[in-house]
């Protein structure tokens, strides 16, 4: 059996340190204190440094003005975070094993001064047998955060990106530099004897026609007296159906002809979710060992679209018998120190998402593995999830790395994806990367042509999803291709399946039309047009910075989402120069039709392109202007009600 302890509930205290300043402290190996940089405060765990440094007022508000600019700082100590475990929680005896879901990004444990292991990878998570640093009393526990690689941002190298950090947070087009440092996850002891079940893997399918469910079930078991494994699916609390098989050491059993309702995705239906309970049985059938996941059953099935050149991969994605038209967002983290963000901001943002009709969120691969509430609460509200795996396009080259270690540790990453995700219904697909790519005569630096599943490194990830997770779809990147982008001069020649962009266009709305009136697109999982946040957001967070002009000569507008400033568009639109609040207006109007209206053109051609995903959902920063659709505070622009009623419309409406 087993007892887990959560310990965000302990007292932690985080100090800031030169580097390896805090091994005098810790484990006094110059035999005296050099003393901390930063004295101790009190840290929420998960949490940031950044955040508990802002709480305590050591930082300033980096939302604010060019402030950001002043945190650069806490990426040049070291960061040590201690707290202190009661005695009672490890007396029973038994192994004890400190389990970490996410540390951003490397450094040691130590137990009770002692060192107990080290971590290094924001990606995956780290487990930790402490045992043999246990004493009779309380257990301190400290974790040390030290060295972080200087720069991963959107420009670089893709080929040498092999440090596996979060990179969107080292300045994006989209947010400036806030390099997080931190526990962003949950971190838990468990405490066990005997019998154990060590981790549970399944997935379920669904067979629309015959109306049953499967499920397929994984797990490493610690075998003493166990000899079965009863696997339950339970509705509501109440069991539905049960299957007891023999325990093996490395479980594998597949349970068929569950009578279950299917899982639909927002628009088509309900989300009936189950419980999949498992234990591990002595010979008397008593417990010695359980575990349980969500989940639910749908159908998944991808369907050519209508005219579709030859050779052109399936985008019609037809969920329980239905095809479905995919309306959807890119997600990005809510914070860029995403540690801090709660299950309630995550709640309070998927509900404006689910109530304007999003069916479909494409989780960005410059970013992070969602915590497991952002989906639960997606198989909750019925919105799909196309997950990516953490590797993302630099512009210099934007071709994944090829060198054996890195392509081996990709793959243990997106190992762990499937593994803590798989059981989820909303999971739609995995995919390698954002906009991963090369040239279209085969060379690697550049860009126009998407890399395919013979590269090593999507070679390596397809294998592994083969035999851990068969049943869902993979794209080696987004977009798939043949070409990266749309252009107007290539329509009607059948080069253009999944496609990014535009992202905006100059001049006048009717550019724009024109080019939606010609799109030959099978599907669309990139677009967008930029709008301002709202004009009392830009006043409060500019700090003593003039909020006008709104170009390139102003450092409000540079700091952040300068690639997304239309104020030349404003002026030759006839706006006044000298009226924010007129911009704004402007900006956000001009987002609102022109998405409405590249959202209804290609619904009237569904089933010939399968939908179509907007870049990008919500702001993760106080940015000026960028191509968001809810700003900062978690707010609808006004595209969001042009581009819902376009999306709780039928295609056939669109049509008329």
């Amino acid at each position: 059996m087993r007892t887990t302890h959560d310990l965000s509930s302990l007292d932690w205290q985080l100090s800031g340190w030169h580097p390896l300043f805090w091994k005098s402290g810790v484990s006094m190996e110059t035999g005296f204190n050099l003393g901390a940089d930063v004295p101790a405060v009190p840290a929420q765990v998960p949490g940031s440094v950044q955040g508990a440094l802002h709480a305590a007022g050591v930082l300033p508000d980096w939302n604010v003005g060019l402030d950001s600019r002043f945190s650069e700082w806490v990426e040049n100590r070291h960061w040590v975070y201690t707290a202190v475990m009661p005695a009672a929680w490890t007396a029973d005896g038994g192994q004890a094993l400190l389990r970490c879901a996410g540390l951003d990004y490397q450094g040691l444990l130590y137990v009770n001064g002692k060192p107990a292991g080290a971590f290094k990878g924001t990606h995956t998570p780290h487990t930790f047998d402490i045992t043999p640093h246990l004493g009779a009393g309380d257990t301190r526990i400290t974790i040390i955060f030290t060295d972080n690689p200087h720069y991963l941002g959107q420009l670089g190298y893709t080929s040498q990106m092999t440090e596996w950090k979060t990179r969107f947070y080292y300045v994006w087009d989209w947010t400036p530099r806030i390099v997080q440092i931190g526990i962003w996850d949950a971190v838990t002891l468990e405490v066990r004897a005997g019998d154990a079940i060590d981790g549970v893997a399944l997935y379920s399918e669904y067979d629309a026609v015959a109306g049953s469910g499967t499920l397929n079930v994984t797990a490493d078991l610690r075998l003493a007296a166990a000899q079965w494994v009863e696997i339950t699916l339970e509705d509501d609390g109440e069991a539905i159906a049960s299957s007891t098989f023999p325990a093996t050491a490395d479980f594998r059993a597949r349970v068929e002809g569950l009578g279950v309702r299917p899982w639909q995705p927002n628009g088509n239906g309900a989300q009936p979710l189950y419980h999949v309970r498992v234990r591990l049985l002595d010979v008397d059938g008593e417990t010695l060992d359980e575990a349980d996941r969500p989940t639910g059953f749908r159908e998944i099935v991808w369907k050519a679209c209508a005219n579709a050149p030859a050779g052109a991969e399936p985008w019609i994605c037809c969920v329980n018998g239905v095809d479905t038209f995919l309306q959807g967002a890119n997600w990005v983290p809510i914070l860029p120190n995403f540690a801090d963000v709660t299950e309630g901001d995550y709640l309070r943002l998927l509900q404006v998402y689910h109530d304007a009709g999003f069916n479909l969120l494409r989780v960005w691969g410059g970013a992070v593995l969602e915590k497991e509430c952002f989906y639960n609460l997606c198989d909750a509200f019925g919105i799909l999830v196309w997950q990516e795996f953490p590797l993302s396009s630099s512009g210099m080259d934007n071709w994944p790395p090829e060198e054996p270690r890195a392509v081996d540790e990709m793959a243990e990453i997106a190992k762990t994806y499937v593994a803590r995700r798989q059981h989820h219904p909303s999971l739609l697909l995995w995919c390698g990367g954002n906009e991963l790519q090369g040239t279209q005569d085969g060379g690697k630096q550049g860009c126009g042509k998407p890399i395919d599943v013979t590269h090593p490194m999507m070679a390596s990830i397809a294998a592994m999803l083969r035999e851990a997770d068969p049943t869902r779809r993979f794209l080696p990147t987004s977009s798939t291709g043949p070409r990266f982008t749309a252009e107007a001069s290539e329509f009607g020649q059948g080069l253009h399946h999944d496609v990014h962009g535009p992202w905006g266009m100059a001049g006048p709305l009717a550019n724009w039309e024109a080019y939606w009136a010609q799109d030959d697109a099978l599907f669309r999982s990139e677009t967008g047009m930029p709008s301002c946040s709202p004009t009392a957001m830009i006043e409060q967070y500019r700090g003593t910075m003039p909020a006008l002009p709104a170009n390139r000569s102003n450092q409000l507008w540079m700091h952040s989402g300068s690639w997304w400033i239309q104020w030349d568009d404003y002026l030759a639109d006839g706006g006044d120069p000298e009226s924010l609040d007129g911009y704004v207006t402007w900006s956000q109007q001009r987002q609102a039709v022109a998405l409405a209206h590249a959202t209804r053109v290609s619904k009237a051609r569904f089933p010939g392109i399968g939908g179509i995903i907007f870049w990008m959902g919500h702001d993760l920063y106080p940015v000026p202007s960028n191509n968001s659709i809810i700003d900062f505070h978690g707010n609808p622009k006004p595209a969001v009600a042009a581009i819902a009623e376009v999306f709780h419309a039928t295609a056939e409406a669109c049509r008329e």
